[in-house]
């Protein structure tokens, strides 16, 4: 069982890039099956929550506190250039009173993304630095989505900032402490060994988690016909720039891991969550750029891995070192 649990996860890791995708094809079709079930949702997004944080103890959140000024960065432009940066595009293209334009906006505010260790884990960043910037800004993530919300929309959208933040303590802050707490207690040995256990059913909770949120989605696509046009390049033009705005924002830190970290740490959000707040609290097409993040963040990664890799190589081959491949 451990072996299978083992491969299991390998396996959905190696093609997540068409895996998350393909659970959002599969709520949209089975959407009236799928539907009684989206309660379930804050349930399933708790248990992948708790899951990622019992890999990171106390050790490694003292260590990323001692480099606060890369910490500040990454979320500086994580939750300040990047949601200016779709403000923008979105005003432009939408007008300021858009719900797309609230979709944008949340997907830069809600916390860096669980799988953003995977890659940053295959791309040569650092992984400790990732994983302890993940779990800070999760449990953050009650302090700053509301307050980013209001920032930008305090007149036009109306939102009860203490359900939202009383709804992500519950989902996201109390089963990272908890998560963090048990990693500590237990000297760092519990995660290695529920690992084999808990990572495939946490995959399992993800898909299902996106699954069901698109079937909450689905109802509303008719009315979505004429603005994908436009609405499909401004999400891929506003993923892509959270990419590069973590990567050459970082260049004067001359440090490649930290690049490649911080890159990938900007570029990839928790959409499960994202999702599970414009539902709950806004427009349901306030949801849809979230939703179209999800196909379109995780093939990017896989684009920046490419050209993390090239860039990689010829640095390398100007200093006469092994190429990556």
């Amino acid at each position: 069982m451990r072996q299978f649990g083992l491969a299991f996860n390998r396996y959905f890791e190696k093609w997540m890039f068409l895996l998350v995708p393909g659970s959002l094809v599969i709520g949209f079709l089975l959407a009236d099956s799928l539907q009684p079930y989206i309660g379930w949702v804050p349930y399933l997004f708790a248990y992948v929550t708790l899951t990622m944080a019992i890999g990171c103890g106390f050790g490694q959140l003292k260590e990323v506190m001692r480099r606060p000024g890369i910490m500040g960065l990454t979320f500086i432009i994580a939750h300040v250039a990047s949601p200016l940066a779709a403000y923008g595009v979105g005003s432009l293209v939408f007008g300021t009173d858009s719900p797309y334009v609230v979709g944008l906006v949340l997907f830069t505010i809600i916390p860096l993304g669980v799988s953003t260790v995977l890659w940053v884990g295959m791309s040569g960043g650092s992984v400790p630095l990732v994983l302890a910037m993940v779990v800070l800004d999760s449990a953050l993530s009650a302090f700053v989505v509301p307050a980013g919300i209001h920032l930008f929309f305090q007149s036009a959208v109306e939102v009860a900032a203490g359900p939202l933040m009383a709804d992500l303590l519950i989902i996201v802050v109390a089963p990272t402490l908890i998560g963090v707490l048990l990693n500590q207690l237990s000297k760092g040995r519990l995660q290695p060994i529920v690992h084999p256990y808990t990572a495939p059913v946490s995959k399992l909770c993800f898909v299902a988690v996106v699954a069901l949120n698109a079937s909450a989605i689905a109802p509303h696509l008719g009315t979505l016909k004429g603005d994908m046009a436009k609405l499909i390049p401004v999400v891929v033009l506003l993923v892509g720039l959270c990419y590069a705005l973590g990567y050459f924002g970082t260049i004067p830190l001359r440090n490649e891991a930290q690049q490649i970290t911080v890159s990938y740490a900007t570029g990839m959000r928790n959409i499960s969550l994202g999702i599970v707040l414009a539902l709950g609290y806004f427009s349901p097409l306030a949801a849809v750029p979230v939703v179209l993040s999800i196909l379109i963040q995780q093939p990017l990664a896989t684009v920046h891995h490419y050209i993390l890799q090239k860039l990689h190589n010829k640095k390398a081959g100007a200093r006469g070192l092994p190429e990556v491949r």
